[in-house]
Order: structure tokens, then sequence, then C-alpha cells
């Protein structure tokens, strides 16, 4: 369901309060926050990572989005270049695509080797599990977008001269790719979803009712007594668990 710019306006203000809230907690606590956005070309992690970050501390808030990778980094263990960006107590980081860019993109484009690929699926989710057992808290959100409002978001990103920053020759292939990413993406959540770092998918075609229900999920998910329960509600037809039925039932766009 759409929002009005109105009503736009005024839940983002409210949400962007709690989430002051939340990072004096996070800073109070010594708390180590980690958010993972995924998701096609266009599907709108700009945005969302630029909504929650809006009156956040920058001292205690940092956006991680690594560029292609380099020689050394293509010689060196695959997890290597992330784990100096991962959180320290106090500390909120945002990645704009993360580790997971070796089950999405490298695999599709084979910027990987099967061997390379495999090594990663079977070693993640014990990644991710070795990180939560030293205190952080990873949350992973898939941005999904449907074909149509993809290939409206590419060309708009092509005729607006304040969007041509985020053109990449990734972008001119990605729908005529649509379906390998399609097989990727599942099997990305087949084989990483798992119940201590789950896979939370967040129906984006509009963006701003994916913003919203972004912020709420995460302001669910995060232990804070000073937070307003009912402001941190998500709408569960947006945000939802990853699972298989989703891919049959129509709720994750093929």
């Amino acid at each position: 369901m759409s929002v009005t710019p109105d009503d736009y306006k005024k839940n983002l203000r409210q949400l962007q309060i709690e989430l002051v809230k939340l990072q004096r907690h996070i800073i109070k606590y010594n708390h180590k926050i980690l958010v993972i956005f995924e998701g096609r070309d266009a599907a709108g992690k700009d945005g969302v990572i630029k909504r929650i970050i809006q009156h956040l501390s920058p001292r205690e808030t940092r956006v991680v989005a690594l560029g292609k990778p380099t020689e050394r980094d293509r010689h060196s263990w695959y997890f290597q270049r992330f784990v100096p960006h991962l959180p320290a107590a106090q500390e909120m980081v945002l990645m704009n695509r993360s580790w997971y860019n070796r089950a999405g993109v490298e695999r599709v484009m084979g910027y990987c080797t099967d061997p390379e690929y495999e090594d990663f699926m079977n070693s993640v989710v014990p990644f991710e599990q070795m990180l939560v057992h030293s205190g952080i808290q990873i949350f992973k959100y898939y941005l999904d977008i449907s074909k149509t409002e993809q290939r409206k978001r590419l060309e708009e990103r092509r005729t607006n001269p304040l969007k041509q920053w985020k053109i990449s020759p990734i972008d001119e292939v990605a729908l005529h790719y649509w379906s390998a990413y399609s097989s990727a993406r599942n099997e990305m959540f087949e084989r990483t979803h798992n119940p201590l770092t789950p896979w939370v998918v967040v129906r984006a075609d509009d963006k701003k009712t994916a913003r919203l229900n972004v912020i709420r999920h995460l302001m669910s998910k995060v232990d804070c007594p000073d937070k307003d329960h009912h402001v941190a509600t998500p709408d569960e037809n947006i945000v939802f668990p990853y699972h298989p039925d989703h891919l049959k039932n129509g709720n994750i766009a093929f």
C-alpha cells in the first residue's frame, strides 16, 4: 500500500526520532549492530540507508559500500576486506551490498569461479555465526522489486542528470540477466537463510513504503526500552522473513 506524501513525511520523522533513541541505547550499552542491504540494481538500497542515517551521529554510524576488489583482494581470504569495516562497540554499520556480492553479481557475471562460489556458500553462515557469537547483531535485508519497476528506475538513472553517478556497466545488463539473478537470489536464500542470521525480504516497488517498514522492522528487532512499540510495528505484507513459499505465491518477484 502506498503512502501519501504528508503521511510519509510525518511517519518518517517519528521513526527517525525513534532511531535517535535507539542510537543512544546502542552507545550506552556498547552494542554492535551490522545491517546488510542486498537487492537488484535500483532496488532502493541507497534511499533506505540515507533515511536511516539522516539524523544519527556520524561518529557512531558508518556506511560501507566497497568498490571493485583490488588484485590483492582477489588473492586474499574472501572475507578479509570486509572485516576491518565490522562494527565496534557503540557502532551501527550499514553495508550497501556486502560479502553476498559473491552469491549475486559475481556468480551471475562470472567474476568468480565455481569453486570460489561453493567455498563462499559453505563458509558464509559459519562466518556470520562467529560474528554473532562475538557480540555483533546482524540484520540482512533483501530489497525485492519487479522487473517492470527495475526497468523504470534504470531508465530514470539514464535520463536524470542528478542520478547518473549511479550508472554502472552492471546496470546495462541487469534486465538481460533478470532470470539469472532470480536463480542466484533463490539459491542464496535457500543456502544462507538460517535461524541466527535470517534473510528478511522487503517488497520495495513503492520506495517510501519500503523505507518506513525497514526502519520499523529494525526498530522492532533491536531491544530498546525507550522505543515506541506502536511506531516500531512493520507491515508484514511489506517486510517478512524468507520462506520458500514466498517464491511460489508471488510475494517475491520472478
